[in-house]
């Protein structure tokens, strides 16, 4: 095997082989330091890792991002934990350093699309973050080295085999990339527009104060755009994505997945949640899923009965008033579009989750019925004048 060539095991699907991943004019910027990668593995971790070098370039902390298929279901920095988000992040038994921080973070905005994700660490992987890893169903990391005590935990998952990769912090791509798709190449200039507190200056909605935490939110919910299936959309507070619509044909269908998401990352903060009396020994990615289905509107008189032996007595459930006046209460909440809002109803849904600051590239034919709606309720809107589509 060449310097510049790493063997994957398949490609997307297990027929797919062989597959390989090369540099054609450099040595290999990754190295693999334990395990076998997959292609789809590598697909997250090369985008997961541009999102947090790139954030913590933009805010000047450590950044961790937790990615699956291709988009990211979490991003956040170091902003230090309040003990309730400690206990709902399963990470109140821990001691924290500003690494592991940043993955709690990261991991928590949403547990169960994080089941199984790719993870990328801004700084090399210290124990701390290790043990927050090395605890959770994962599939691989990535990050630009490890810690003995680090290595030793994360060298047990999957009985040996977890995927390590370490990558040159130095690396730089060139500036124009090739896909080929179908027996087809075709080239592009990279996304290397930099996304810095520089493109919300352009304010446009009569409230103009913008604080220096929601520029911070509004960096961490873009740059996390940039990486993620268009159409999308991400919500963000307190220094970490707290919902991403991706991937999807309309945008105000990635606005109403982005505020659900939203939604059950603070309910998982409500005192019946914090409280559910679930039985000893029950698994993390099992309680996982017994607080989602604890948040759901109805269920199956089936799926009740098997969500019940989760818990040593049943649980009292929250009805739609409690869940309304709770959720109300989240406020100055930061809300990225990686492309213009055709219509107002965008604006409107995000309100209805808290979302206080606004940034989205601008130049839509409607762009003052947007602005207007801003207006009405008294948010601060930014147009950057970047698109960020990624296909």
């Amino acid at each position: 095997m060449s310097s510049n060539e790493i063997a994957l095991r398949y490609g997307t699907n297990p027929h797919q082989t062989p597959a390989r991943m090369f540099v054609a004019s450099r040595e290999m910027p990754l190295e693999v330091v334990n395990g076998a990668p997959g292609y789809i593995n590598m697909l997250d971790l090369l985008h997961a890792w541009q999102l947090v070098k790139e954030l913590k370039e933009a805010v000047g902390m450590p950044a961790a991002a937790s990615f699956k298929h291709v988009s990211p279901a979490g991003a956040a920095v170091a902003v230090p934990l309040s003990e309730t988000l400690k206990k709902a992040y399963f990470v109140d038994d821990l001691e924290l350093t500003p690494l592991a921080t940043a993955y709690a973070r990261a991991r928590g905005a949403d547990r169960m699309s994080s089941f199984g994700d790719a993870i990328a660490l801004s700084d090399p992987c210290d124990e701390a973050t290790a043990r927050i890893i090395g605890r959770e169903v994962s599939d691989c990391v990535i990050a630009p080295g490890y810690e003995p005590a680090a290595l030793e935990i994360l060298k047990k998952k999957r009985d040996g085999k977890y995927l390590l990769m370490q990558v040159d912090t130095d690396y730089e791509p060139q500036p124009m990339e090739q896909r080929e798709l179908f027996g087809i190449t075709i080239e592009q200039r990279r996304n290397d527009a930099k996304i810095t507190g520089e493109i919300f200056g352009n304010i446009v909605t009569k409230n103009k104060e913008l604080p220096d935490e929601a520029k911070r939110d509004l960096l961490v919910a873009t740059i996390a755009l940039k990486y993620t299936q268009s159409n999308s959309v991400s919500m963000a507070i307190d220094g970490q994505i707290i919902g991403v619509g991706a991937g999807q044909q309309s945008r105000i269908h990635c606005t109403r997945l982005a505020r659900q998401k939203a939604i059950n990352w603070y309910l998982r903060r409500h005192p019946a949640v914090l409280g559910l009396p679930f039985k000893p020994g029950l698994g993390r990615p099992e309680k996982n899923n017994a607080i989602d289905q604890f948040l759901l509107e109805d269920m199956l008189p089936e799926a009740e009965a098997v969500w019940l032996e989760s818990f040593t007595e049943p649980p009292k459930r929250l009805n739609p008033a409690e869940k309304k006046v709770w959720v109300d209460s989240l406020q100055g909440v930061s809300f990225s579009s990686d492309a213009f809002f055709p219509f107002r109803d965008c604006i409107e849904c995000a309100k209805q989750i808290g979302v206080k600051y606004v940034v989205e590239p601008g130049g839509a034919v409607r762009d003052d019925i947007v602005t207007q709606a801003c207006d009405e309720y008294g948010m601060v809107m930014a147009f950057s004048g970047i698109r960020l589509f990624t296909h």
